[in-house]
Formats: C-alpha cells, structure tokens, sequence
C-alpha cells in the first residue's frame, strides 16, 4: 500500500495540510472534518484517513484546521476559513498537480461548513474573494438544518437500536446551531443553515448518509430539495452505519463511502 505523506501550508492564518498523491489524476477536494462546529481536528481518521486514502486513489486533498465555535467565537469564522482555504485552492491547485476539477466536502458540521461555504461562492460573497464554484460539492452525514426533518418511523427504530450513550436528544441538532449561530436561528444566514437556502445554481451534490443516525433527516430533506428544484445530485444511505462511521479506518463501511467519493470524482 502507497503511504501518503502531507506538507503544511497557511491560507492567511488558517493551517492546512496538502496530501500530494503518488499517480495523480489531476482533481482536487478540499476536506473538512465535522465534530459538532465545537471539536474535531486534522488527526481524525475523518480527516487524516479519509485524505490520505483519498490521495492514495490519485486525488490531490488538503485539509483545513478552522476554528472552532466558543462562546466568543460564532459564525461566520468557521465558514470564512473554509472560504480562505479554498480560494488558497484554487490559487495552487494546478502548481501542485492538479489542473482538472477542484471539489469542495465535507462530513457532518463540515457537510454545513463546505454546503455553506459553496453558497457564499454562489451569492458573490465578499469573503469569497471571487473564487470559482467547486466543481462538485461532496457531504458525508452532513447537518444542514437546525430544525431537521422529522424522521421517519423506520428510522426511529434504528435510533431505538443505538446503546444508551450513543442516543441523541431529540433537539440535539438544534443544540449544535445555538452554539453555531450568534442570535436567533430564524435570523440566522442562509449559509450557515444550508440546508434551507434555495439551491439554484450550485453545482452537482452527492450526500451519503448514516443509516442509524440522528441527523439522517436532514440529508433526507436536503435530498428532496434538490429533486424538487433539480438540482443534479447522488443521493445514498450507506447501510447498517452510525453517525461518523468515516472515523472508524478500514471498516467496510468506511471504505465503501470511500469508493463512493473515489468514484463520484472520477465522474466530474
């Protein structure tokens, strides 16, 4: 197996980490990690995994280290160092190899952090500093609402299935967003909810969601939103998985999203 190592790179004061593939195929994604707006880190096999597999399939991938909501610190910073990271990006993409398609993704709060941030690009937003739209924009278990969807019967089932510490409250996504969202949730930005902005003009989705997950609902209505306004997407649930199932390495589900990525690039 090839390893893949990664150089360190800044977009303004906003760290990143380039993983250079050994047979390049000359696209690119920018990856960012989820944990809840709050946690998470470039050492997560969310992160650290998913790239360097990602690079090892032949894509170029760069991580980026935003920062984290505080109870000082709200949106927009998390979703303006998204947006430096991918103007940085885009600005080296083909010094470093990759001349084709640069996408855009990323897993649960990052799902929101790269949905949002492709919005912003959309909208013309000034943070964007006229970057081009990704070519695609990837999301695994994203969360997009902070009042889901409700879920379906079937689901609330498998959630019943979870061990007890594994269970979520029944406002949990709400929780995420009131610590995200500096103010009331209905005056909150569109990209900071993305899941309720209208999605005209963004490019192509693919969303893969956990099967026994709490936030499944709001990849389900993201889905729906897209069919309803036609808006090319992939839309999958990967079977018997539980929420942040990409940051347990090498199992079969892990690898299966994977492939699902690997081939969704190779399509774009």
């Amino acid at each position: 197996m090839t390893h893949v190592a990664y150089s360190t790179a800044f977009a303004g004061g906003v760290p990143l980490r380039v993983y250079q593939p050994e047979r390049p195929r000359g696209d690119a994604l920018l990856w960012v990690h989820g944990g809840e707006f709050t946690g998470g880190d470039l050492d997560m096999p969310e992160t650290d995994w998913v790239a360097r597999e990602l690079a090892r399939r032949g894509h170029l991938m760069v991580t980026v280290d935003y920062r984290l909501v505080t109870a000082a610190l709200r949106f927009p910073a998390p979703s303006d160092d998204v947006l430096d990271a991918w103007a940085w990006l885009c600005n080296h993409a083909a010094s470093l190899g990759a001349v084709g398609a640069t996408h855009l993704g990323g897993a649960s709060a990052g799902g929101n952090l790269a949905l949002g941030a492709a919005l912003r690009i959309r909208d013309g937003d000034e943070a964007a500093h006229g970057s081009r739209l990704p070519a695609s924009v990837v999301l695994a278990y994203p969360t997009l609402h902070a009042v889901q969807p409700a879920p379906s019967v079937e689901l609330v089932e498998l959630l019943r299935t979870l061990p007890e510490g594994e269970r979520k409250p029944s406002d949990y996504s709400l929780q995420m967003y009131t610590r995200l969202i500096d103010g009331p949730i209905e005056d909150a930005p569109p990209a900071a909810v993305p899941g309720t902005a209208h999605p005209a003009g963004l490019p192509p989705v693919m969303i893969v969601a956990s099967e026994i997950d709490v936030l499944r609902p709001s990849a389900e209505g993201y889905d729906h939103l897209l069919t309803e306004h036609g808006v090319e997407h992939d839309y999958v649930v990967e079977p018997g998985t539980r929420h942040g199932h990409l940051n347990v390495p090498d199992t079969t589900a892990a690898l299966a999203t994977l492939e699902r990525i690997h081939g969704w690039l190779l399509k774009r």
